[in-house]
């Protein structure tokens, strides 16, 4: 079972701020940072895979995504130049010490994750490809927040420096056909672009809070928890695993076109919930697919539509089952299961964290209260497909 002293360490890296020496908008966390990270490798990924028909462990992005996250958390906030000289120096050394000090943090996901995390910064030729588009990913990411940071920072000595560094590094990827794409700041890049405005759409809008979350890393921590549930808890095929980690990290994509409407708006005015779901439908085959390839839009809108219904394919058709049905008779990756309810379940455990984490740092408010008393109860000793969220939310409770 998955620990709160690992989900209380993920969510650190909301406190952890980016260009914290330079001035910068709201939105520029850690936690946001990887989460941006993530989609975009995603994207870059799944351009290679056309590519090189297939080649792509999406395991690999999955979990060397996470292992450098938690990497990060560690070193806190190292000043790029610092940081990448320390690593070429020491960087046998640093990450020793990183893996000790995570590992009491991740046991409760077993010796074989700790060992593959081992591997991953141990050994040089593991996961390559993989690992090269995560790195592209970082950059990328870091230049969508430097061209913000340079229109606030023009005066700031070395920041031509900071350009042409970022510059450099991305241009060591143009390998890769995903980053190809971005640079020529067509479609992807657009898509790129529309989906980082999550960055700066808070969670609980109407309420104080601390840490303050966008609903870019709320999408983030959904994806983790998926994917880390799917792994440990429900002994996920591999892309019974991978489908919950990407369907959890595009569950609230629509949001950017809608923004977040909160639940008792939803719930104020019968069949509201489901105008809303129509009017995000048609933003997003209007706004949205359009900037992406037309062979993804089927498997994003896989992963978006019914976002909350366990689902799998079955003779090229999606069929609703139960999470509870995937385990006992499709697990197994011809079927490409989804399990919508363990995503809904880890969407309101990232939201009764949140809650729960501000009170802990005394910020507390009605809309929080109220949170907390209406998510507990439906969770309270509940399982589902075997895995006892009763026991997650008694770890906030």
């Amino acid at each position: 079972m998955i620990r709160k002293v690992l989900l209380e360490f993920i969510h650190e890296s909301a406190h952890m701020q980016r260009w914290n020496d330079h001035i910068r908008p709201k939105g520029f966390t850690e936690l946001d940072k990887q989460a941006q990270k993530m989609i975009i490798a995603y994207v870059l990924a799944r351009f290679q895979t056309e590519e090189s028909n297939g080649t792509i462990s999406w395991r690999a992005i999955i979990e060397g995504g996470l292992f450098e996250f938690l990497h990060r958390i560690v070193l806190t906030d190292i000043k790029p130049p610092v940081y990448y000289e320390l690593m070429a120096r020491h960087g046998k050394q640093i990450n020793t010490w990183v893996l000790a000090e995570l590992k009491p943090r991740v046991d409760c996901l077993g010796s074989d994750f700790y060992r593959r995390m081992e591997d991953y910064f141990a050994e040089p030729d593991c996961c390559l490809l993989e690992k090269k588009i995560l790195k592209a990913a970082h950059f990328l990411a870091t230049q969508w927040e430097f061209q913000i940071i340079r229109k606030l920072n023009s005066n700031i000595y070395g920041l031509e420096e900071t350009e042409t560094r970022i510059a450099n590094e991305i241009e060591e990827h143009y390998d890769l056909i995903g980053v190809q794409k971005i640079a020529l700041h067509k479609k992807a890049n657009h898509f790129i672009e529309l989906v980082g405005q999550l960055r700066f759409q808070q969670r609980w809008a109407q309420s104080p809070r601390v840490p303050e979350t966008s609903v870019m890393g709320h999408m983030l921590i959904v994806a983790l928890l998926s994917y880390m549930v799917s792994v440990i808890e429900l002994k996920a095929c591999n892309q019974r695993a991978v489908n919950n980690f990407f369907a959890g990290l595009f569950h609230d994509l629509p949001e950017v076109l809608t923004r977040d409407i909160v639940s008792p708006v939803k719930r104020s005015v019968a069949g509201l919930d489901e105008l809303i779901k129509e009017i995000e439908n048609t933003q997003v085959k209007a706004k949205l697919y359009p900037l992406i390839p037309t062979s993804w839009q089927k498997e994003l809108e896989y992963f978006m539509q019914d976002e909350f219904t366990s689902k799998i394919m079955l003779q090229g058709q999606i069929k609703k089952v139960t999470s509870e049905e995937i385990s006992r008779q499709y697990n197994e990756d011809q079927y490409s299961p989804v399990d919508g309810e363990i995503i809904k379940a880890c969407d309101h455990l990232a939201a009764y964290m949140e809650a729960s984490l501000s009170r802990s740092h005394g910020i507390m408010s009605r809309h929080l209260r109220d949170g907390l008393e209406t998510l507990y109860p439906i969770y309270q000793n509940k399982k589902i497909a075997g895995v006892d969220f009763g026991q997650l939310f008694d770890y906030f409770k």
